[in-house]
């Protein structure tokens, strides 16, 4: 399914520091299309991490609109947005996020409860999206008991169980080695591909630029280049790489 899923435009954020102002997205457009794997790059400091909250509906942009799969997103009320995230939303951060208490499992199955999934069906889809994550054997271990390849694992797994429409990634890979980082974003690829989300991943790391289908670099607030690749690596490739 292909067709845009979220688009942005004149996207501006500033924050106050002192008497100063620190501009920090300078009017940025922006879109992402379902079944498409969407990078944005840039150093520390870009604007990327603000992109993607305002993208989400986690921050007020202080000007601009987003269109989230057809609703204007920041004309909306708080909870509002809140039940627009849990329907439609998934979120993989670069600390994981995860409940010290809960099991893997349970880590899934604790999203599908706020969003009504009765007891039965949430175990069932918990264990099946553990287990295509590779997770199959690790089902009642608690984060402190997993690796960090493991966890980040677990964190996709829980974005995913919800079928949603919207992934947002942000600095996914940059607490992992590479062969981690590279079956984190081989999982990302596939939910786009197989699931039809649009993918957006926040990330400096220049090693994961060839595994998207779109790479739009951000600098001091704005965009510098937006850029549709050839050739994005497949799962299969990723997996060997």
């Amino acid at each position: 399914m292909k067709g845009a899923a979220i688009t942005a435009t004149g996207l501006y954020k500033a924050f106050k520091t002192g008497r100063a102002t620190l501009e920090v997205l300078k009017t940025v457009d922006f879109d992402a299309a379902h079944g498409e794997l969407t990078m944005v790059m840039g150093p520390s400091g870009s604007g990327k991490s603000t992109l993607i909250a305002a993208l989400s509906g986690l921050m007020r942009p202080d000007r601009g609109q987003v269109i989230a799969m057809g609703k204007d997103l920041w004309t909306m009320s708080s909870g509002e947005i809140d039940r627009f995230r849990l329907d439609n939303c998934g979120f993989i951060f670069q600390g994981f996020n995860l409940f010290s208490a809960l099991t893997a499992q349970q880590q899934v199955e604790i999203v599908l409860k706020y969003q009504g999934v009765s007891k039965k069906k949430r175990r069932d889809m918990a264990v099946e999206t553990l287990t295509a994550v590779g997770l199959d054997k690790r089902l009642n271990q608690r984060p402190s008991e997993l690796s960090g390849g493991e966890k980040q694992r677990v964190a996709i797994a829980r974005a995913l169980a919800k079928q949603p429409h919207l992934i947002f990634a942000d600095e996914p890979t940059s607490a992992l080695d590479g062969e981690n980082g590279q079956v984190v974003i081989s999982l990302l690829q596939k939910a786009a591909k197989e699931r039809g989300a649009a993918v957006i991943c926040v990330t400096h790391d220049i090693r994961l630029e060839a595994y998207a289908d779109r790479v739009i670099h951000l600098d001091d607030g704005l965009v510098t280049s937006d850029l549709r690749t050839s050739h994005s690596a497949s799962p299969r490739e990723l997996a060997h790489a």
